[in-house]
């Protein structure tokens, strides 16, 4: 009986996950870690990959993490010193992405969240032109 309940609970946390990943509520960050593992098993699965819900929930993370680095950009350009530059509509390949993620140590990946890396990215890809 008491398995069953937690396998309830882990079904309800999970769920809940779902979700708030589908409506776009804030969970925790994703770590380099996970995300390249998520990654890597999507790859090993070849076009069925395209019926994973991983696909989404990368997708989602990374759209996240551009978005609180969009917010962080708007609040550093009020204090006259943003960061980066990126135009209205930066693009970000996911080749140059998991390029950049795999660049980490791997014994930082766990450590280091994604929208940190994403900002990262961004910074490199998009500098500010020197005043």
């Amino acid at each position: 009986m008491r398995a069953a309940n937690l396998a309830i609970a882990a079904a309800g946390l999970l769920l809940t996950d779902a979700i708030r990943a589908e409506t776009g509520q804030q969970t925790k960050p994703m770590s380099v870690g996970v995300f390249l593992s998520k990654a890597d098993a999507l790859k090993a699965k070849g076009a069925m990959a395209l019926f994973s819900s991983d696909v989404s929930v990368l997708k989602l993370e990374v759209a996240n993490s551009a978005q609180a680095f969009r917010r962080q950009l708007k609040v550093e350009a009020a204090n006259g010193r943003p960061s980066a530059c990126p135009p209205k509509q930066a693009s970000l390949s996911s080749d140059a992405l998991l390029a950049h993620l795999r660049g980490y140590q791997s014994a930082a990946r766990d450590r280091i969240p994604v929208p940190e890396a994403v900002a990262e990215l961004l910074r490199k890809q998009y500098p500010c032109p020197s005043r």
